[in-house]
């Protein structure tokens, strides 16, 4: 699926908000765990995968672990708030990509912790690795702040491997993110939701979906939903026929009566129409920067890649539990 939307032309950005390499942070002690991770890191460093927040569900086999998967792909792992035991970070805190000469910048952020907690399986006579999620905000915002000072990103998108409310609370309170992509609860498909100058987006659900961000880019300031701009026209266009035909009684009618009810609909129509056409001239035109959100189902109408299909048939057997 990401290869075919390559291929119609328009430049394709893929990101992963994290939590994607273990069913359970428990999980990780199956016997097919390591392969399955390794699994996954391989296929979205081939898939082209540009970044991926480092969440909770992908620390089960710890931290060296991620590091020496990813030591030689394309595909980066960030957190800016994820630090080891002396609190120094264990991943890059962001990164920066361009496209068709849009440059984006990327910021990851994993769960708070309110102290160190054990990640990875114990192994005998070997300490067990630590980690702590220090509070992301602040990092976050000073991360969003350089991107934009130093490197002039067009673009900044948040990959947030956080519970949903620490999403929206991020979004609304860190100037300069234009998009927080969330993954953490297992959250089904949703809708592009405005918070503060931000617009959280979430992922679809263990990956039986493809979140799909089409992007506007010209213009200046804040994104704007296309699909709540077009429902706004269509409402416009609703209102504009019926203040038409109340404006024709109107000016035919010959009851008093009839007259000041017409009068008062009129007024309240034109009313709406003006709070419309002074929403839509405040947001994003045809000229300017939208968002559309839609989701792609990988079910079983999309082909598998034989390849892939045979290593996945070798680490989940068809028939098995796990499959």
């Amino acid at each position: 699926m990401i290869e075919k939307e390559r291929k119609q032309g328009a430049p394709v950005l893929v990101l992963d908000a994290g939590n994607a390499l273990f069913k359970s942070r428990d999980s990780a002690a199956a016997p097919d765990a390591r392969a399955r991770a390794e699994l996954i890191l391989s296929q979205m460093d081939a898939q082209g995968t540009a970044a991926m927040a480092v969440g909770t569900r992908d620390l089960g086999l710890g931290v060296d672990f991620l590091q020496a998967q990813t030591r030689k792909a394309k595909l980066k792992l960030l957190s800016a708030n994820l630090v080891d035991a002396q609190e120094k970070r264990l991943f890059p805190a962001s990164m920066v990509t361009k496209l068709q000469g849009v440059s984006v910048g990327v910021v990851g952020v994993s769960p708070e912790t309110p102290k160190p907690v054990p990640v990875g399986i114990p192994a005998k006579g070997a300490p067990q690795e630590l980690v702590r999620g220090l509070p992301g905000d602040a990092l976050v915002a000073a991360e969003v702040r350089r991107l934009r000072t130093e490197s002039k990103v067009d673009i900044v998108v948040v990959l947030a491997a956080v519970p949903y409310d620490e999403a929206l609370r991020l979004a609304d309170q860190v100037e300069g993110v234009d998009f927080v992509v969330q993954s953490h609860d297992g959250r089904p498909p949703g809708y592009a939701q405005k918070q503060g100058q931000a617009t959280v987006i979430p992922p679809g659900d263990r990956g039986r979906q493809l979140a799909k961000l089409v992007l506007q880019v010209a213009g200046k300031g804040r994104f704007e939903d296309a699909a709540e701009q077009d429902r706004m026209r269509q409402s416009l266009r609703l209102l504009d026929d019926n203040l038409a035909r109340a404006k024709k009684r109107l000016a035919s009618s010959q009851d008093a009566g009839e007259k000041r009810a017409l009068e008062q609909s009129v007024a309240s129509l034109e009313a709406r129409q003006a709070s419309l056409r002074e929403t839509l001239a405040g947001g994003a035109t045809g000229g300017g920067r939208t968002h559309l959100l839609s989701y792609i189902q990988l079910g079983s109408d999309v082909p598998a890649d034989p390849a892939v299909q045979k290593r996945v048939e070798r680490v989940e057997p068809p028939g098995s539990a796990a499959h």
